[in-house]
């Protein structure tokens, strides 16, 4: 999904710029000027392409920040942010001006002296937001780095699931690896999505089979007592004739032996990266 870009019409000059160096590093770009049709209607196209991008971009500047419509769609970028408790407003900061009460605690991307500097800081931060196969889980207690990539094994499609489990004050972490090998039906619909939607959205259609299958299978947590790999295997069938994906689940411990087993939620590690997936992707997964 596209990153939309909140401005006043006053600093076109400034946010065309920045816009064409994001479309040069490959971001795609909402913005009205470039969308908007003869015809369309302002509210809802703005309503529903700021509810849909992965990201807001708000641009404060000393007109933007008394403008009706910049204060409306970073209330739509903050009421996002508490539904679904990620990052949505990124702030750019133009000029010294009044910043917002509520994004006064947001580290921002400061253009007010150098152009290059403040370029960085805003694809680095979209980077975390836009990426639906890559991403951290923080909680309380641990966080989880994973990752998707995907390929072909003679000629079905494949993905290959990694999650790093680290807890804190822990001298332990939880490496679980799942492969999926689709049926060559599987992989025929998998083409047919993509060729129509996209790759992301077609393999975030896989995801969200397997999410789906995995929340009913609550017995899915592996118990890890050595330094041995848990394995499990999985047959997965999707609604088409012949529609199958094949799973082999690894589990295992690195770090010390702290005498005690650890349990596992592999359901929950994919749950959470299709929640991702999803909110990155938004309006799109299936």
């Amino acid at each position: 999904m596209p990153v939309f870009i909140s401005y006043s019409h006053e600093n076109k000059e400034f946010v065309d710029q920045l816009a064409m160096q994001l479309v040069q590093q490959n971001v795609h770009i909402w913005l009205d000027r470039w969308e908007l049709n003869l015809g369309d209607s302002i509210i809802d196209k703005i309503q529903e392409a700021a509810d849909g991008a992965s990201a807001l971009l708000v641009i404060l500047s000393k007109t933007s920040v008394d403008s009706e419509w910049c204060k409306k769609e970073l209330s739509v970028g903050l009421l996002r942010e508490l539904e679904e408790k990620r990052v949505v407003v990124m702030p750019v900061l133009l000029e010294d001006c009044k910043i917002p009460l509520f994004v006064r605690g947001k580290l921002y991307a400061d253009f007010r002296s150098n152009f290059d500097d403040g370029l960085k800081a805003v694809i680095d931060g979209i980077a975390k937001v836009t990426n639906p196969f890559l991403s951290r889980i923080s909680e309380h207690e641990y966080h989880t780095d994973w990752s998707i990539d995907y390929g072909d094994v003679n000629g079905n499609f494949a993905l290959i699931f990694n999650f790093v489990e680290q807890a804190k004050d822990q001298p332990f972490t939880v490496l679980t690896n799942i492969e999926l090998l689709a049926s060559p039906a599987a992989t025929l619909k998998y083409q047919m999505i993509a060729k129509e939607n996209g790759e992301e959205i077609a393999r975030s259609s896989i995801v969200s089979i397997i999410n789906n299958y995995l929340s009913r299978k609550s017995d899915l947590r592996p118990r890890l007592s050595s330094e041995h790999e848990h394995v499990e295997r999985l047959e997965i069938l999707g609604d088409e004739i012949n529609e199958a994906y094949f799973l082999r689940i690894g589990t295992r411990r690195l770090g010390e032996d702290t005498g005690k087993d650890i349990l596992v939620n592999t359901s929950n590690l994919i749950s959470q990266a299709h929640k991702h997936m999803s909110s990155v992707l938004k309006n799109e997964t299936t």
